[in-house]
């Protein structure tokens, strides 16, 4: 759903996140780099690479037997835009993977707030641990969407009013709700990602179930995305081994 604006809060309400890869350095060769010096030393990348079979098969082996490290050698940084709440469950994940987020301390935060759009499920069926969620009714929506604005609405302006008294940032944002929208760096290899992916997106290739919190999983989608551009053969390996991490 695109940005839309309240016009009495000045509030901006989305529902998508925003992924970008601002930096890189993956590629299939350096896993291939990484397992082989372990048996035939240094070698040129043309050296690597000049066998596509054999290289595909050699990742595939790692992926199947779980020699983890070779992918390890490796970093892609992403730019991330989410709701507070993602980024909370983000910092579960800690083996892997470095951050920094927008700082609430030394700067203003602005009126960007989450609101799920239709395709959103809303309705959790089942005790815990067998659960699902179905589709929410139009006033389940409608509801959803009016209460959080309403509420957002109040929570800025208390934290505006704070701040206009001259009291310091760092205490004023305590006013505010985790579906405001935070951003940051996420660095990663592609050893961390296949963990966070594992756990944190539904795919029908998945040996190991998984039940993601939707909105991470918007965010892990579009990770992998770019992922699978960089590392085609890894990620291949990946899909082809029921998506478990080595």
């Amino acid at each position: 759903m695109p940005t839309t604006s309240s016009e009495s809060a000045k509030l901006h309400l989305r529902s998508d996140v925003t992924v970008d890869l601002v930096r890189s350095s993956a590629h299939d060769s350096d896993v291939l780099w990484a397992a082989r010096v372990s048996t035939a030393g240094e070698q040129s990348l043309e050296e690597l690479t000049k066998d596509p079979e054999r290289s595909k098969g050699l990742i595939n082996y790692l992926m199947r037997d779980r020699h983890g490290s070779p992918f390890e050698h490796n970093s892609m940084t992403f730019f991330i835009s989410a709701p507070i709440f993602v980024f909370r469950e983000f910092m579960r994940h800690r083996v892997g993977w470095s951050y920094n987020e927008e700082s609430g301390r030394y700067r203003e935060l602005q009126p960007v707030f989450y609101v799920p759009d239709t395709s959103r499920k809303l309705v959790q069926q089942g005790r815990p641990g067998k659960y699902v969620f179905v589709e929410g009714t139009e006033d389940q929506h409608e509801l959803v969407a009016g209460t959080m604005e309403e509420s957002y609405l109040q929570a800025y302006e208390a934290y505006q009013k704070m701040l206009a008294e001259g009291v310091a940032r760092e205490v004023a944002r305590a006013v505010l709700p985790v579906g405001l929208y935070s951003s940051m760096y996420a660095t990663c290899n592609a050893r961390s990602l296949m963990h966070f992916l594992g756990l944190r997106t539904q795919h029908e290739l998945a040996k190991v179930p998984s039940f993601p919190q939707r909105e991470i999983e918007m965010v892990g989608e579009k990770m992998e995305a770019e992922w699978a551009k960089l590392m085609p053969l890894t990620y291949a390996a990946f899909n082809s081994n029921g998506r478990i991490a080595p």
